[in-house]
Formats: C-alpha cells, structure tokens, sequence
C-alpha cells in the first residue's frame, strides 16, 4: 500500500506527545482530549494495519526504506511480520486503556506527554529493521519510563526509577557495543551497513568465538530488558513503587522489548550461537519460573506478588524461543501477547483496590467477594489466565511452549511444567486471602467497580477469552515467519535436526521479494533432513 503506515504509527503519539507540550497549563482538560484521542486514533490504524496483514506470508508486509544516513548505512528501515504483528496491536490497545483508565495524580499533562512519547517509541522498537534505528527506539523507553515512575510513583519511586534506568542503561551499553563490532565485523570494502537483513547474510563471516561474544552482549542487555533470572531485580521495585498505569505498560509491552529482541535480534542474527549457547539460557528460563513462583508466594503486598509472577511468566517465553521448534517459538510469541493482556489486567485490579483502600498488603484485605462481587468476579477470570487454565489464553501459550520444548529439551520441560503448578498455588492463595472470607471495617464498604472500570477492563477480558478459545487467527499469523526463523537456523546450523513430521511446517522453499510492497513466501512442510533457505534479500526470519 501507497501510505505510510508503519512511519505513522511512530510518528503519530510521538506528534500527539509534541501537541500536548505546548497546551497552556491552564487548560490540561484540552491536554487529556488530545493525549487520549490520538492513543486510540491509534488503536484504530493499528487495527486497520491487522485487517490488511496478509496471511500465510513469512515476509515483512508494508515496508517502508529510505536512506537516513547513508555515509554510515543508515536508513529509515521499518517492517511487520507475524512475530512483531500483535506485539504493535497489543501496544497500541493497551496505552489507551492505561491513559484513560487509572485515575492520574498530579499533572495529566506531563503525564500524558510522555506516555504517548513511551508508545512511540515501544512501537518503533518492534517495527525497526535497521540496528541503529532499533537502538535509538530500545533507549529512547528509558527516559519516558523513568520519568513516569519518579514523577507519578509512590514512596520510593525515585529509588525504584533510578534502579530501573541503571539496570537498562547499563545493559544498554554491551547492546551499543554488539551493534557496532558486528557492523564493522561484516562490512564489506569499507562498506557499512546496518540493515538488519544485510547484517544477517554477513553473520557468517564471523568466527564462532566472534558470533558467541556478540551474541552475549546482545542477550545480556534483552535479558536485563525481560528481565531474565538472575538480572532481574530492578522489576519487582519499578513495579511496586510505579503508578498503575505505569506498571501496566511495564509488564504489557516494555518487557517485551526484551523477549522481542532476543528473537528477532539475537537468534536471527546469530543463530549458530543461538544453538551452542541455548542450553545455557534455557536452564536461565526453568531457574526463574521456579525462582519467580516461590518468592511471589511470599509477598505480603498484592501488587509486589504480580511482579514477581512477571519473572516467572517471562521464563516460559525464553523457554519456547530457545526450543527452536514451530510450537515452542510460535507459543513464546503468543505468550508474549497473552502475558500483556493479563498481566496488565491484574496491575489494573489491584490499582483499583488501592483507590478504594490505600493499602496492597494482603493481611489487610479479606473478604471483598461480598462488598465488591463484579470485580472478584472479574479478579478470578484473570488471575485463572495466568494460571493457565483451558478455555483462555494463557493456556494455550503455556501449552505451545511445554510441547515444544518437550520436542527438543525434554527435562527443561519437565522442569518447566513445575511453573505451572507453582503459578497456580501462589495466585489461588492470594485470591483465597483478599477476597474470601467475612469483610470487616473499610473492606465491608468499598465500593464495586464502575461504568467506567468496566468498559476499562472489557477488551482486556474479551482477548482473554477469544484468545483462549480460537487462537487461531492469531497463530496462523505468526506461524509462517516463526518457521522461516526455525529454518534460518537450520541452515545456520545443519547439525541441528528438529523432529517436524506431524508437527507443521518447518521449511521454506520460496519467496519474491518486494522492497516496496513488503515480501512475500510460501511455506511447505518438510523433513527434517531437507535442506532450509539461506537468508533471502529482503526476506525475514
């Protein structure tokens, strides 16, 4: 298509951002009409972006390149596949909710400001094909993030932003450095590039000891970002002491920077070292399910137990990445959507029991299924998403992801299956304690939750449902780019065999490629044995 879409999805709250600058401060009504009317203005293109997606195409779709600066290979560089498709949706839904949801204390204005400049760049961050604009979107999140948790934060919301930028930040720095040394590494004549998919066909010319360095320094500034066990404890600080809507596009869509990276990033532009290194980080992953389960199950406040349950969920993501099979990648993927939807939805019901009670700590809260029945109601619908209960949507991603990590890595698996039991006895225990039993004093008089709660929470639920009840929509989506990645690293690593018959297709025996109107592929199933395509010009993985 002829218009710009994926340059104006960037470019539209980051504008929106810009016209709520200059509003007089004496009129943030005007400010909140604008922030939240460009926030679901663009919701709205980002839905007509998914109704014109392609389907059954592992190639980026609505292309946008243009030389930026092309003394250093630098362009303008942007494009969606299935693997990045729903991550732009989920963000583009998801700011909205938290800009007109959560009551704002302090100044709308500013607040307002930048999260529409944090939505510009989550949105740029999944859409960059080239290193450098990628760079530049990853770190333009921190500065936005650190001002929304310092400014709009509880008691010790500097601390927690301070230890929030530090930690990125610091990972930021091994991310500048794997840029540069695998740019200089595989120019050609002097030639720099820093196209993503220029940069893939080149990887090979590395040395293994080249390409293991690189890619730690690349996984190690994602796994910060995730987080991934044992660099996560700047996450359950930012959480807790981050206002609600802050916490919600904290575990919605910035963590998800990280899992995105180290997929589109990481694996695809090293996937040897991806495989050599990839028991390593998978015995990461099992390490902070467990991990992140059982000091969530010790948390006396509410809000800290959901961030701690971040850790863990984010572990099974990593696990499907580095299973390397169609199910494992495709059920991390969706995961990452899955875990937005619900985790965003527990940090907004426990905002709302804060508004009414102004405490999270659970010995306080008893009995509220009495005084507030619609909002237990809607806790447990929830709450049994992250369990993983079938019929919604975590399930099905946790399923994905077990069952193709079983394929490849059969005890990380098991292991990893502990997640689950342990994801339902800390999530059932904290709903058994705040909202059963008898409600006394201030827990007896709150209040249920309003109109305006209600329509809050309502997208949220229906992808809930809808995702757990037909995923697949959605996965056939994402299914063709992840078995265009699966057999990038394969040919990368033909050593690798990946049982695929009677598990879906794994290889890809064509693709045209259109700079212009994104580029297209067509995927079979395979034997394992048959021989995978190399990086195609313009391809994807």
């Amino acid at each position: 298509m002829d218009f710009p879409i994926l340059t104006t999805l960037i470019f539209l709250p980051a504008a929106g951002a810009a016209a709520v600058a200059v509003v007089p401060k004496t009129r943030e009504d005007i400010a909140k009409v604008i922030g939240i009317a460009v926030a679901v203005a663009e919701a709205v293109l980002a839905i007509f972006m998914l109704v014109d997606f392609k389907v059954g195409e592992a190639g980026f779709q609505f292309v946008s390149h243009q030389d930026w600066i092309p003394d250093f290979g630098i362009s303008w560089h942007l494009g969606v596949d299935g693997i990045s498709l729903f991550l732009v949706l989920l963000t583009a839904v998801i700011f909205p909710i938290a800009m007109a949801g959560p009551k704002i204390h302090g100044q709308p204005k500013a607040f307002l400001g930048w999260m529409l400049l944090l939505e510009a760049g989550c949105i740029g961050t999944f859409l960059a094909m080239d290193l450098f604009l990628f760079f530049l979107m990853f770190e333009l999140t921190l500065v936005p993030m650190y001002f929304l948790i310092s400014g709009w934060g509880y008691a010790n919301r500097v601390y927690a932003a301070l230890k929030f930028f530090i930690f990125t930040l610091a990972g930021s720095a091994f991310l500048l450095v794997g840029i540069l040394a695998v740019v200089f590494l595989t120019s050609s004549g002097g030639h720099l590039s820093f196209d993503l998919i220029d940069v893939a066909r080149r990887t090979s010319q590395l040395t293994q000891t080249e390409q293991r360095l690189i890619f730690m320094g690349f996984i190690i500034a994602f796994a910060v970002k995730t987080p991934l066990f044992p660099l996560h404890t700047w996450l359950p600080d930012a959480h807790t002491e981050a206002p609600t809507a802050g916490s919600v596009i904290l575990a919605a869509v910035l963590l998800k920077l990280g899992t995105y990276g180290i997929l589109r990033f990481g694996v695809f532009l090293f996937p040897k070292a991806a495989v050599d290194l990839g028991p390593i980080l998978l015995t990461a992953a099992v390490i902070g399910m467990t991990y992140g389960a059982i000091v969530a199950a010790m948390q006396k406040d509410l809000k800290r137990l959901i961030a701690y349950s971040s850790v863990a969920h984010l572990g099974f993501i990593v696990l499907g990445i580095f299973a390397f099979t169609s199910q494992g990648i495709s059920g991390g993927v969706l995961q990452m959507v899955n875990h937005g939807l619900s985790t965003g939805a527990l940090f907004l019901l426990v905002g709302m029991i804060y508004e009414r009670r102004h405490t999270r700590q659970i010995s306080e809260l008893h009995g509220l299924q009495k005084s507030v029945p619609i909002m237990a109601a809607v806790f447990l619908v929830v709450m049994m998403s992250s369990v993983g209960l079938p019929g919604l949507n975590g399930f099905v991603g946790e399923f994905l992801v077990l069952l193709g990590t079983f394929i490849t890595h059969r005890w990380w698996a098991v292991v990893g299956s502990t997640g689950v039991i342990l994801a339902a006895v800390y999530l059932l225990w904290a709903y058994q304690r705040v909202f059963h039993g008898v409600p006394e004093g201030e827990n007896a008089k709150m209040l249920d939750m309003t109109l305006r709660e209600k329509a809050m929470m309502a997208p949220l639920l229906l992808g809930i449902v809808f995702l757990g009840v037909y995923p697949k929509p959605v996965l056939d989506r994402i299914q063709p780019s992840v078995d265009h990645l699966i057999a990038h690293v394969q040919h990368a690593d033909p050593s690798l065999h990946l049982p695929t018959k009677g598990v879906g297709p794994v290889v890809a025996v064509g693709r045209d490629d259109n700079v212009d109107g994104g580029s297209t592929a067509s995927v079979t199933s395979g034997s394992a044995n048959a021989a995978p395509a190399p990086v195609p010009a313009g391809g994807t993985p």
